[in-house]
């Protein structure tokens, strides 16, 4: 019996019956859940932008038809010579021809073009001079840049990363109705107690801030939950991904993103809850 009352005493409005755990952090479970797996496509997104970036140092090839010793010895030369070259290496035959082998099988028989990777010193330099120079010493000499493809990718890694901020704001949106949601519903099973304590002399601050105690906390629990859920399945996805990303898929999650989940979850139901309480009580004749 004293521990009804004391229990009572610290719930005067039955709370933990008119905020239904189990309803509220289940919602909240699944929406942390949509937001943990967008974060992760955001920072996965980035990590290839970050790599298409480094490769598009090497984004410019030099191909040399005929490749024997002297033509290119010659336009190794002529590359190595350019201040706009930081680096012109010859690509061995060996990996050509392991590369093409999907594509040409064995190749017997076929000449491959030499071809040598360059480095340039500074990324947004135009390769076409590079190219003209190259041909005029060694005629045939082909000189391709891939940077359209890398900026084409790198803006695509960006459009995905504006989408998967767009779903998480998305995400706490609908997790913030939700919870606005529960609260009015809470607000009307409890409706005389809330009616009676605010006559006694109870402040909208008080009342407002004992639902939204209560609806912060069961955020915050449905957001470990959904997190806790969703963080096996993303460390999955990354370790498909490795070649791609780089190994160690659970050192590639983002951890400071997910921890920040509950805390954000937290705080969306604690504005929620005092918002829709506090317009609620002043409604009241």
């Amino acid at each position: 019996m004293l521990d009804v009352r004391r229990r009572g005493a610290r719930d005067p409005l039955g709370l933990r019956r008119a905020l239904a755990d189990r309803l509220l952090v289940g919602l909240v479970a699944a929406m942390a859940l949509l937001a943990a797996l967008a974060l992760a496509g955001r920072d996965g997104a980035e990590r290839l932008a970050a790599r298409w970036q480094e490769g598009a140092e090497a984004a410019v090839t030099v191909q040399v038809p005929n490749p024997d010793a002297a033509r290119m010895d010659r336009a190794l030369a002529v590359l190595r010579g350019l201040p706009s070259v930081a680096a012109a290496e010859p690509v061995d035959p060996d990996r050509m021809a392991e590369m093409l082998r999907p594509w040409l099988g064995g190749a017997h028989g076929l000449t491959l073009p030499g071809v040598i990777e360059i480095r340039l010193a500074d990324l947004s330099a135009d390769p076409a001079p590079i190219g003209a120079r190259v041909a005029a010493e060694v005629p045939g000499a082909l000189t391709e840049a891939h940077g359209v493809w890398v900026a084409r990718l790198s803006a695509l890694a960006v459009a995905v990363q504006g989408v998967a901020l767009a779903i998480v704001l998305l995400v706490g949106g609908v997790a913030a109705a939700v919870v606005a949601v529960a609260v009015r519903a809470g607000i009307s099973a409890r409706r005389d107690a809330v009616l009676v304590m605010h006559g006694l002399g109870a402040t909208d601050a008080d009342v407002a801030g004992r639902f939204a105690r209560r609806a912060a906390v069961l955020s915050a629990t449905g957001a470990t939950i959904g997190i806790a859920a969703a963080v096996p399945t993303v460390a999955a996805l990354l370790g498909l991904a490795g070649p791609l990303v780089g190994e160690g898929a659970w050192l590639r999650l983002p951890w400071l993103d997910l921890a920040l989940l509950p805390v954000t979850a937290a705080a969306l139901g604690w504005v929620a809850t005092q918002a829709t309480v506090r317009l609620w009580l002043r409604r009241l004749p």
